[in-house]
């Protein structure tokens, strides 16, 4: 099946398929960390115990998301040498010491203080466990910042060196760290993770409270706080997503702009202003061209320039072997946007519904929300395509071209590692996956508190939702 396929070409689609995998557990486990530490402070300050069944329901869910997400992410850095030997050894002095500060003052914090979040509640008091669930959410944002700013750096590489090796060195660490686009990129991915968790959060809610619906059942208090406080959060947090991708995509305009020639499908330049948006079209890039397109004149410009005269140059502007595969990055940027489309439409259907006192009355809402629970992953895999495809022909933006950052290595051999990735990849994620999905099937109840201090075997018993059997007096017996 890949005998057509080159080493560089096959390096790519691990890394790809790698990368895809592991970022669906991140782009989860940071808003998840944040749900939990919320949850958990509402609970101290309310004294409801609806709030601590819903933190000790996703907290399970927590757990096994974030060893995916652990493992997934030691297997994806070993291809740094072995696929991309190259690239580690020009680009190593740079990034290897921010993926070092990343476990020193991320993953570090994260893995000293998720034991106590996890089993600690009991032992170690309210206020501690709660200070070790927030650590454990601030680590997930630290995490984020420091692998942003690699990535970053990558894209709009600043602060550098480069020796007579061809090797990068840092001048300046905090033109390194703080580079043009990360600030606009750490806050993207920040508030994406936050949808994708609120995405999913509400999803489980609406399966709930569509099954109960169905069935003539009353829906639990947990149910419908989880619910609703997804619908804020997309109600919120998506036009304040849409607003960010805006502005992250001026930077982009400014520092790659052929990136965004690619993403518009903008093949022609148009020096006297007016560039149309293209909603819908057919890249052909053998032929430069877009056919079949579905356009919105003059649109383009106001977007990108804030004009709509403004002129705007396409890929006809920059050589051919600094293009892009526009057609990827064209319809990568269009699943991204059009979810975030729908994310807003739900907030506002939901603000709608909530005005009138149908926010669980809502059965079409319902199933909406439904649909809608796993397109948060779908969005951050989308835009992590349109980012990385669109910065192509380079691993590092404009100066060490991807097909010069490989391992000399032979196509079999990465064809071989590639179809181990993908068994083993489909067969433990996938149950990990199908397991989280179980657990959401079951909804929240009063015995997800679990047992408090003193409880004994029978408290355990019901915190699992096993009904102890009933204790038989002696003497009755006897009398009887």
């Amino acid at each position: 099946m890949f005998d057509t396929f080159s080493a560089l070409t096959l390096a790519r689609m691990q890394f790809a398929f790698t990368v895809s995998f592991h970022f669906i557990f991140p782009s989860f486990t940071i808003g998840l960390a944040s749900y939990l530490m919320v949850l958990e402070g509402l609970w101290l300050k309310t004294g409801r115990d609806v709030f601590l069944q819903l933190f000790k329901y996703w907290l399970k869910i927590f757990a096994i998301t974030f060893g995916m997400g652990v493992v997934s992410g030691i297997v994806m850095a070993y291809q740094f040498g072995s696929n991309w030997a190259v690239f580690s050894d020009k680009a190593g002095p740079v990034i290897g010491p921010l993926m070092a500060y990343e476990v020193l003052t991320a993953f570090f914090l994260e893995a000293g203080f998720l034991g106590v979040m996890l089993f600690g509640l009991e032992r170690v008091g309210k206020p501690l466990h709660f200070a070790a669930t927030c650590m454990v959410a601030l680590g997930t944002a630290i995490s984020t910042f420091w692998i942003i700013s690699v990535n970053s750096w990558m894209q709009t590489p600043t602060g550098y060196g480069i020796n007579p090796k061809g090797q990068f060195y840092v001048q300046d660490w905090l033109e390194v760290i703080f580079n043009p686009s990360m600030p606009y990129r750490l806050a993207h991915v920040l508030l994406a993770a936050y949808l994708t968790t609120a995405l999913v959060v509400g999803g489980a809610g609406a399966w709930h409270l569509l099954r109960d619906r169905r069935k003539g059942l009353a829906t639990s208090e947990g149910t419908r706080i989880m619910f609703s406080m997804a619908m804020w959060m997309a109600a919120v947090v998506a036009p304040l997503q849409i607003f960010a991708g805006h502005e992250h995509g001026g930077n982009t305009l400014q520092h790659q702009p052929a990136k965004i020639a690619a993403m518009e499908g903008h093949y022609d330049s148009y020096p006297n202003g007016g560039a149309p948006l293209i909603l819908f079209g057919i890249p052909d890039d053998k032929a430069q061209a877009m056919r079949a397109r579905v356009e919105i004149p003059r649109l383009g410009s106001l977007i990108l320039k804030d004009d709509f005269d403004a002129p705007i140059v396409g890929l006809d502007g920059y050589p051919a072997a600094n293009r892009a595969p526009v057609a990827i990055v064209f319809w990568s940027f269009r699943v991204m946007v059009g979810i975030g489309v729908l994310m807003l439409a739900m907030g506002l259907w939901s603000l709608w519904a909530r005005a009138r006192g149908q926010l669980f009355d809502s059965p079409w809402l319902h199933r909406l929300a439904l649909l809608m629970g796993p397109t948060g992953f779908v969005a951050v895999i989308a835009g992590w395509v349109t980012t990385e495809v669109g910065r192509q022909p380079f691993t590092v933006f404009g100066l060490l071209r991807t097909a010069d950052s490989v391992s000399p290595l032979a196509a079999p051999a990465v064809a071989a590692s590639l179809i181990a990735f993908i068994i083993v990849y489909f067969g433990v994620f996938g149950v990990g996956t199908w397991f989280i999905i179980k657990l959401m099937g079951h909804e929240p109840h009063p015995g997800e508190t679990g047992p408090t201090r003193g409880q004994g075997a029978d408290g355990i018993t019901r915190a699992a939702g096993i009904t102890p059997a009933p204790q038989v007096d002696p003497d009755a017996v006897m009398a009887e």
